[in-house]
């Protein structure tokens, strides 16, 4: 598979292997780690590792400036979610965090390293104009002003466009459900939010349940059509697999709640990447299971050269002449999986025709 082949990946894992790269090749792993948005991540590997010292100098300066970089936006993602969390209890809700900043609330592995450009948030649907609202008084206000899309997102998809604080400048993306209403495959999000746990000695902030934070990270992945960072949303399910992997019963619930949820097939798709891209270890048990719901050897087969290209960070020394293709027809599925052919070609039709185009 392409990705496995690309520097990054091969220091992903075999991390020692850095210790006796040449700076070309150095600086090689810096480009394609900024371009999948990692450059942090590596520094956090090697300060796992105790490998920082067997860093040469140059090197080291911009991975210690993207992790000074990762530090601040800590801060002020915690910041964010401080007043998130006051924002929500005027409106009887509790916060419950998805994604990256759910991560670093919980102290979770794939937050070490983890940029990322807003908050999202899940509620119930029979409480989205509550919370909107107390959203609102609190300073956030809508970024989407087009009609069309207004109607778009309440509508059909899983979320509200998304809402960009007046003075700070943070965005928050409020989601009932982890995919659109149109969509394949129907998640229940009223089990997600009940099955939700405190984030540290915090109970009005929540994050999703481990198996349920797992099968959110894969529906994100193998339903996105855009795959800048695919690379890093793989490498966050990695880390939790791996360290979820240690509570017992882990894989036998992941897998039932798979079944239960109608997300079998992305997290099909999470295990077989995860496995032959970075080499997480799987329990028999899943991988048994997993094979009695896996498409036909051919499609897998696209899947592969396709998953295999557009998961590599977007770099020309990741890419060749089938590259471009792949992320193309990648984000066609995307399309296809979220919303019945004939809305889509309606939505497209009027995105290519009578939307707003920029000055």
């Amino acid at each position: 598979m392409k990705a496995a082949k690309t520097l990054i990946v091969q220091v992903l894992r075999q991390p020692d292997k850095m210790q006796s790269m040449s700076m070309k090749e150095w600086d090689l792993l810096i480009r394609q780690s900024r371009h999948a948005d990692m450059l942090a991540h590596i520094y956090a590997l090697l300060e796992q590792k105790n490998l920082l010292a067997s860093i040469p100098t140059k090197p080291l300066a911009h991975l210690e400036s993207a992790n000074t970089v990762v530090k601040r936006h800590a801060q002020a993602i915690r910041w964010e979610v401080h007043n998130l969390r006051k924002a929500l209890e005027t409106a009887d809700l509790p916060l419950v965090l998805l994604k990256g900043a759910a991560y670093l609330i919980a102290e979770l592995p794939p937050a070490r390293g983890r940029i990322f450009s807003d908050v999202d948030i899940l509620v119930p649907k029979a409480k989205l104009n509550q919370a909107e609202a107390a959203l609102r008084l609190h300073g956030w206000d809508a970024s989407h002003h087009d009609a069309y899309d207004q109607r778009y997102y309440r509508t059909w998809m899983h979320e509200l466009p998304p809402m960009m604080h007046n003075q700070r400048q943070s965005v928050v993306d409020l989601h009932h459900n982890i995919l659109p209403e149109t969509a394949r495959f129907h998640p229940d999000p009223a089990k997600l939010l009940e099955s939700a746990i405190s984030a540290g000695n915090t109970p009005q902030i929540k994050v999703l349940a481990p198996v349920d934070m797992v099968l959110h990270s894969a529906t994100h992945l193998f339903h996105e059509g855009e795959l800048e960072h695919g690379l890093r949303d793989l490498t966050d399910m990695d880390s939790l697999l791996r360290y979820f992997s240690s509570i017992p019963s882990f894989w036998e619930d992941l897998d039932a709640r798979a079944k239960e949820m109608d997300l079998v097939r992305p997290l099909f798709y999470a295990l077989h990447y995860c496995s032959e891209i970075l080499e997480t270890p799987l329990s028999a048990t899943i991988i048994q299971s997993m094979k009695r719901f896996q498409p036909a050897w051919p499609l897998v087969s696209i899947m592969d050269a396709l998953y295999g290209r557009a998961l590599s960070p977007v770099h020309p020394s990741c890419s060749d002449w089938l590259t471009g293709f792949a992320r193309w027809a990648l984000y066609i599925r995307s399309h296809w999986l979220r919303m019945p052919a004939g809305l889509l070609a309606r939505h497209l039709f009027h995105k290519a025709f009578y939307s707003k185009k920029p000055e």
